[in-house]
């Protein structure tokens, strides 16, 4: 039985308050080195298709970095090299100058082997990738960063939930965000029906976990909520179908549709979620699994602005 497993080789270096060398845990015996979260030194390298660079973008608009941290965007498809600036008007990132984001992995290292990955955080004035390590970002925005936060940022890592929190996010990322690819990518029968059931096992959890709560964690939005949302965004457009996720549509399931459509509208969520994008990327960079490239036109977004009601939660 071959089961998908998702490449995490990333770069570990963090952006901290204090710069130095530090044993992070997270990496075992790899020596981290940490750069210091210096307002206009860095620029957050990201893609709207991609929902693990989604995350960093949704979390530096809720925390308000918009005009600490500059945003690159590359388009929404790749080839086997990089991802690219195409969405600027030469092709080359207005900041940075280039037009591959590998340029700023070799700037970095320059026989650099792994995944050119998005999201990355780029040194402008040398060029190079200080780190692509997504969930370590997305932390490090939120705790590393705060003497740049806006005033009413939301707090994203309550300590009153943060245990409970953590046992959420691990079992989101290896369920859904993860199981959906699982279930993508899949080499045989047995290990698409195994992925499968795994990752309805954790919707069902989801559903009923969402039914009296209007965040996953409570009252208010957390990081967890992030790592959710991007996976649910792209639930319908892309993975009931082209992942063969397709038990039920997001759009049929009362709680975490309602859920969904709660956090679309609000900043920082709908406002970076661009479904055509999106669609592109996958429909058009899986020729493994759709050999024509041809991208769908549906489904219908509408339903995305309809009240969802769980205010009253």
């Amino acid at each position: 039985m071959a089961a998908f497993e998702r490449d995490t080789d990333y770069l570990p270096d963090r952006v901290t308050r204090e710069s130095g060398r530090s044993q992070d845990p997270a990496v075992g015996d790899l020596d981290t080195t940490t750069w210091p979260a210096e307002a206009g030194r860095y620029r957050l390298v990201a893609a709207w298709a991609c929902p693990w660079a989604n995350r960093a973008i949704i979390v530096r608009q809720l925390l308000g970095l918009e005009d600490v941290i500059s945003m690159g965007v590359c388009g929404p498809t790749h080839d086997e090299r990089s991802w690219t600036f195409g969405l600027d008007a030469d092709g080359r990132d207005p900041v940075l100058g280039i037009e591959r984001l590998q340029q700023a992995y070799l700037a970095r290292e320059p026989d650099y082997a792994r995944g050119i990955t998005v999201p990355a955080i780029v040194e402008v004035a040398s060029g190079q990738v200080v780190t692509n390590d997504f969930p370590q970002i997305t932390h490090d925005l939120f705790f590393e960063w705060r003497d740049h936060h806006r005033r009413d940022a939301p707090d994203l890592w309550p300590v009153d939930v943060r245990a409970e929190m953590d046992e959420v996010m691990e079992r989101i990322y290896t369920e859904v965000n993860n199981g959906v690819y699982r279930c993508g990518f899949a080499d045989d029968q047995a290990a698409y029906d195994e992925a499968y059931d795994r990752l309805w096992t954790a919707l069902d959890w989801l559903e009923q976990r969402l039914t009296d709560r209007r965040y996953l964690m409570g009252a208010a939005i957390t990081e967890a909520d992030v790592r959710l949302f991007t996976t649910l965004a792209r639930f319908d457009a892309v993975y009931h179908g082209h992942f063969k996720c397709n038990r039920t549509k997001l759009s049929e399931l009362p709680a975490l549709w309602g859920y969904a459509r709660d956090l679309f509208g609000t900043p920082g969520f709908g406002d970076n979620t661009v479904f055509d994008q999106i669609k592109t990327h996958y429909y058009v960079v899986h020729r493994q699994l759709n050999p024509s490239g041809i991208v769908p036109r549906g489904p219908g977004l509408d339903g995305w602005l309809t009240p969802h009601g769980r205010d009253r939660l």
